[in-house]
């Protein structure tokens, strides 16, 4: 999220007056992200309640923690960090995620596609990724929306780096599978 001069001094100074426990300041800050960061926890956790709660507890650290936060232009990447990881703290917690991601799988070969092939509706991939395994959900959430690298999910979900491509891979595959036996 790219600020410009103007919204930046509001942006710092909404995380100021929060740092100092201003509760309308609190509300605008979350107004600002809450949409954005609602996103990254519905795809994470595949369904809107899920979502809804680790959203508010994300918030709720934050805002606890924001006194920590040195530079306010890193605010974005601060609390998107912070989101990513209940996420995925709730995904071990509650569905045993470490024992299906380190199973041993073989990495199949890259797939090179025509990225032309295949135009993906938002809807149609919402409801494809909520029928596909928490840990493919998880890579695909991380590696195609969130930005990291196989070497970061990697580190993120104590798994090997193979584990991660494999995952991904299996992702792509069975979202091919759910969309050709539900075409438009």
């Amino acid at each position: 999220m790219r600020l410009e001069s103007g919204a930046f001094s509001l942006h710092k100074y909404l995380i100021n007056r929060s740092q100092g426990g201003d509760r309308k300041a609190q509300h605008q800050l979350y107004n600002l992200y809450a949409e954005a960061m609602y996103n990254i926890c519905r795809r994470m956790m595949g369904n809107d309640e899920d979502a809804k709660d680790i959203l508010q507890e994300s918030f709720i650290q934050a805002f606890s923690k924001l006194g920590k936060l040195q530079k306010e232009e890193l605010f974005p990447a601060w609390l998107k960090r912070i989101v990513v990881n209940h996420c995925l703290n709730a995904l071990k917690k509650n569905r045993n995620m470490i024992e299906l991601m380190n199973e041993e799988i073989e990495t199949p070969q890259e797939e090179h596609e025509d990225q032309e092939e295949v135009q993906f509706q938002v809807e149609r991939i919402k409801k494809a990724l909520d029928r596909i395994s928490v840990g493919c959900r998880t890579v695909l959430n991380l590696y195609v929306f969130e930005g990291y690298d196989h070497k970061e999910i990697a580190e993120i979900l104590s798994i090997s780096e193979s584990a991660s491509k494999a995952q991904y891979s299996k992702a792509k595959s069975k979202i091919r599978q759910i969309l050709k036996a539900n075409p438009i």
